[in-house]
C-alpha cells in the first residue's frame, strides 16, 4: 500500500466547501499506479489559497482511469500519457481548519508540484493524520445545530412565495446568501454563515 499527496484547484475546493460530498473526483496528469485503498493526503492550490493546504485524508476507490480517451480510437488505445482522474472517499475531511503544508515540513512537499502526485513516507502521511486528526468514529454523536435561511419574499401566495424562495435560492446559492446557524437548544449564538465562514452582517442588510 502507497501513501499519496494530491492537489485539487481552487474551484474544486471551494466546491468542497460549499457541499458535502463523501466522495471526490481528483484530476490526475497521467495514469500512475495507484490502488484501490491506498490513502491520500488532499492538498488545495492556487486561487484564494495563498499557500498549499492540506484539507483532507481519503482513500481511493476507484483507481486512476483515462477522461480525453475517445472509445474505439486506434489512436487513443496507449492511454498511459492521457490525463487522468480517480475517485477517492474520504476518511478525515478538515475543509473548515486546513493545514498549511509548509507547517508539516515534509520532505516530500519540498519538490512537490500541483499536477504531479507525490509518494508519501510513514513518518508523513503519520505528520498530517496526527495535524488533521484520527477519521472520527460513525458511532460517535455530533452535536444537532439548527440552520435557517430568512427571505423576505413577496408574492400572491403561500405557494409563489414558495417557488420565489427556491428560486432565489438556487440562483444564488451558498456564495451570496447568508444561512443562520446555532446549536440546538441555544439560538441566541445564532451566527450567520457565507462561504462556510462566519460573516459579519451589516445592519443594513435587515432592514
Amino acid at each position: 500500500m502507497t501513501q499519496w499527496m494530491v492537489a485539487v484547484g481552487p474551484e474544486q475546493f471551494q466546491a468542497e466547501r460549499l457541499y458535502q460530498h463523501d466522495q471526490l473526483e481528483v484530476p490526475l496528469p497521467a495514469m500512475l499506479p495507484m490502488a484501490v485503498g491506498d490513502p491520500v493526503a488532499l492538498v488545495a492550490t492556487g486561487g484564494t489559497v495563498d499557500e498549499p493546504v492540506v484539507f483532507g485524508l481519503a482513500r481511493i476507490v476507484t483507481p486512476p482511469y483515462p477522461v480525453d480517451r475517445v472509445p474505439d480510437d486506434p489512436d487513443d488505445a496507449d492511454v498511459a500519457g492521457l490525463p487522468a482522474a480517480m475517485v477517492v472517499e474520504y476518511l478525515v475531511r478538515a475543509v473548515d481548519r486546513p493545514v498549511p503544508l509548509a507547517d508539516l515540513a515534509l520532505p516530500e512537499a519540498m519538490e512537490f508540484e500541483p499536477g504531479d502526485p507525490a509518494v508519501l513516507g510513514e513518518p508523513g502521511y503519520g505528520r498530517i493524520v496526527a495535524a488533521l486528526g484520527a477519521p472520527r468514529s460513525p458511532v460517535t454523536p455530533k452535536r444537532e445545530w439548527l440552520v435557517s435561511l430568512d427571505l423576505p419574499i413577496e408574492a400572491d401566495s403561500p405557494a409563489e412565495a414558495v417557488r420565489i424562495f427556491w428560486t432565489y435560492v438556487r440562483q444564488l446559492g451558498p456564495a451570496e446568501l447568508p444561512a443562520f446557524v446555532s446549536p440546538r437548544g441555544d439560538e441566541t449564538a445564532m451566527r450567520p454563515y457565507v462561504l462556510g465562514v462566519e460573516h459579519e452582517m451589516d445592519p443594513e442588510e435587515d432592514e
